[in-house]
């Protein structure tokens, strides 16, 4: 492996803090802490994965299935899950969003948006705007790595 650059190997930490700075913000103006940051994961995930079994969704999380379970039964009081016979296995139930639920997550997007919408209006200048535009891609490239 190369020797990275003191500079370099600086600006990966300086990366990985404000993207977890970020990440942490998004989660306080998420949702009027309606859902745990658990809650939350499970509902992203079943949106952008689409249905699953509680046991595929605990493997995704990393959590026990006892843990995913009180998730789910939390998130089944809100409304926001719909569940449906495993068709390999008839004893298993999938879970997917139900309309609510969908609309939620997409209401959370939408809301996540606009508040870096509006803090990049509010604390850049046209010109800086500009450089953060055109530096998503290279770090979108390195997301992908």
């Amino acid at each position: 492996m190369a020797t990275v650059p003191a500079h370099v190997a600086e600006s990966a930490g300086w990366i990985r803090g404000v993207v977890g700075q970020l990440h942490r913000r998004l989660r306080q103006v998420d949702n009027a802490e309606i859902l745990t940051p658990s809650q939350s994961a499970v509902l992203n995930r079943l949106d952008r994965e689409g249905p699953a079994t509680q046991g595929e969704l605990a493997a995704a999380e990393h959590v026990r299935q006892q843990s995913m379970a009180a998730t789910l039964a939390a998130l089944d009081e809100l409304g926001y899950l719909s569940r449906t016979r495993d068709p390999a296995d008839g004893r298993r139930s999938v879970v997917s969003l139900s309309g609510l639920g969908t609309k939620t997550v997409r209401g959370i997007h939408q809301h996540r948006n606009e508040w870096i919408a509006n803090a990049l209006v509010a604390e850049l200048s046209g010109e800086e705007l500009e450089t953060v535009r055109r530096a998503l891609p290279l770090l979108q490239r390195i997301a992908q790595h």
